[in-house]
């Protein structure tokens, strides 16, 4: 099965907005064939993502650390489950079991796995298209401060272009189905 992994919030943030874009998400990637692989939270837009994406007949595979099972409330309905040990094998983990990844508005969490999987691309560890959602400008400040970093000369622009942004999923699945990587 293909798979898409979905970074998001363990929280919903402060307009019901984004949960309805978590929800619209997780319909067009189960709507474009993919499975879901993410965090394996029952809260916060993780939870929206991983419900959504079930009760549409896909496939969700969560992954999450023995110590965050309790405070992220393990989702405990999903096709599969992992716990892990530490972060790192956590993020390892959804490196292989997925095709590309998705980057939705969420917090340092995850800045810190969209930031390790686009690390891991420019370093050649993988070639998997990365996205990130860009709904109604919540990484317009991130993307001013790539920008910046390629203007100081401290990202080439080669490396800046190692993931897609787009404002609406719809586009976001559009551009990273035609970039040459993703089945």
């Amino acid at each position: 099965m293909k798979r898409i992994c979905v970074f998001c919030g363990s929280h919903v943030g402060n307009d019901p907005d984004y949960a309805g874009m978590a929800r619209a998400s997780a319909l067009a990637i189960v709507r474009a064939g993919y499975g879901v692989v993410y965090g394996g939270g029952g809260i916060g837009l993780m939870a929206v993502v991983a419900d959504t994406a079930l009760a549409a007949g896909g496939e969700v595979i969560g992954v999450i650390p023995h110590a965050l099972a309790r405070t992220e409330m393990a989702h405990q309905g999903l096709t599969e489950l992992h716990l892990v040990s530490t972060m790192h094998e956590r993020k390892a983990m959804m490196e292989d079991l997925s095709d590309a990844f998705i980057a939705l508005p969420g917090g340092f969490g995850t800045m810190d796995e969209f930031c390790e999987v686009l690390s891991w691309r420019q370093l050649r560890l993988h070639d998997k298209p990365i996205g990130l959602l860009n709904y109604r400008g919540y990484y317009d400040a991130l993307l001013a401060l790539f920008d910046s970093m390629v203007r100081q000369g401290f990202v080439g622009p080669h490396t800046r272009g190692l993931f897609i942004d787009a404002r609406t999923i719809e586009e976001l699945l559009a551009e990273m189905f035609a970039e040459k990587n993703l089945p």
